[in-house]
């Protein structure tokens, strides 16, 4: 079920024998993932990806592990093959997502389960699993929810109702670890431009005859004038998984929207 590519397989230290910091990254190959994975590897950490996709891995990446995180039993092998493989994990970023785009009366209960079992249910087993080490290293888990958790539109219920979910574990989880060191925050984006947002853009809410007008278009509804990139969504990250930028910030979710959810509808 787990397969592992390390590609650079030995122990990684600075040149004066400080540990490298160990992040892995779920959804690494997504929009989001492989920039955040572009950015933690900048930043000089270790980048742990994890996938159910093994084509066309991130070149940041410096060890894969190709794994259905929405499995019941991916969440804590994935973790304990790092456990085996590092030891050690100071940020873990609970990307993956899986995204329905359906009214409510036509979404079957396996793919609401589906949505569920990727959205939330991995992210609270990973962590579960996870705890140990993060507690060693004093580490951060970051939990990329999203705006949708907020403000929704139509047709996209279910991912809305895992992203509202997930922001709630991210505090449950914050109460329950705080003593121990671990922090746990929540990134909530807008619209970023990567595949899933392409592939929600069918849902009427915008209009255009390319993918580019479509983007372009929804770019005007913001108070920026545009959609995000996703360099912005894994800047916002690594601030919340890096101790020495975000120490005093835990059970928080913070919104990168473009400023959309400032606004009011009516307006």
């Amino acid at each position: 079920m787990v397969a592992n590519a390390p590609k650079h397989p030995g122990t990684f230290a600075h040149t004066d024998g400080e540990s490298l910091k160990v992040v892995a990254i779920t959804g690494v190959n997504g929009g989001i993932g492989r920039a955040t994975a572009r950015v933690f590897h900048n930043a000089g950490w270790i980048v742990i990806g994890v996938d159910r996709r093994a084509e066309d891995i991130a070149p940041e990446v410096h060890h894969f592990i190709h794994a259905d995180i929405g499995s019941a039993d991916a969440p804590h092998a994935v973790i304990e093959e790092i456990a085996k493989k590092y030891g050690r994990l100071d940020a873990l970023v609970n990307n993956a997502a899986y995204q329905i785009c359906k009214p409510i009366v036509e979404t079957t209960a396996d793919e609401f389960d589906a949505v569920m079992a990727c959205n939330v249910r991995s992210v609270f087993l990973a962590v579960q699993r996870a705890l140990p080490m993060l507690t060693a290293s004093g580490g951060a888990v970051v939990n990329i929810s999203s705006v949708h958790a907020v403000a929704t539109s139509s047709g996209i219920a279910a991912y809305a109702a895992s992203k509202g979910a997930l922001m709630a574990l991210t505090r449950a989880m914050a109460l329950e670890f705080g003593e121990q060191g671990v922090r746990v925050n929540a990134v909530l984006p807008g619209a970023v431009d990567t595949p899933m947002l392409h592939a929600g853009l069918s849902r009427g809410h915008v209009s255009g005859d390319t993918t580019f007008e479509l983007v372009r278009g929804l770019g005007r509804k913001h108070v920026l004038g545009r959609v995000g990139q996703p360099e912005e969504i894994g800047q916002t990250i690594l601030f919340l998984a890096d101790s020495t930028k975000s120490s005093f910030m835990t059970g928080q979710s913070i919104v990168v929207d473009g400023g959309a959810t400032a606004r009011l509808s009516t307006e």
